[in-house]
């Protein structure tokens, strides 16, 4: 199977993603990573889209995602949807919260 340079997402499926979740370019001269662009996908996926991405790259892949993600990359509803619906397939412990941002590095 044809595969992308990074991380091993199939390179139609990461293609296709991609046109499907991104309306605007990248910002600088770097591509999206995989990670980018499958917690772009979880988090506007429909629920057809949902089932496709469990079974063409599997819940531990998700999982890695989900924590991998950047904060902003993955909306609270949609954090709670994939949370609940991968640690009961994996068993494996998601945070319950998704990545936040935060304004006031100062504090951290």
């Amino acid at each position: 199977m044809e595969t992308s340079s990074t991380r091993g997402l199939p390179k139609r499926l990461f293609s296709e993603l991609e046109k499907r979740f991104f309306w605007w370019e990248p910002v600088g001269s770097q591509p999206r990573s995989d990670a980018r662009i499958l917690a772009q996908a979880m988090c506007l996926a429909g629920f057809d889209e949902v089932r496709r991405l469990e079974q063409l790259l599997g819940s531990d892949r998700l999982v890695e995602t989900m924590l991998q993600a950047e904060p902003g990359w993955i909306d609270e509803r949609s954090w709670e949807f994939w949370r609940g619906r991968l640690m009961r397939a994996t068993g494996r412990r998601i945070p319950e919260a998704a990545p936040a941002r935060s304004f006031d590095a100062g504090l951290v």
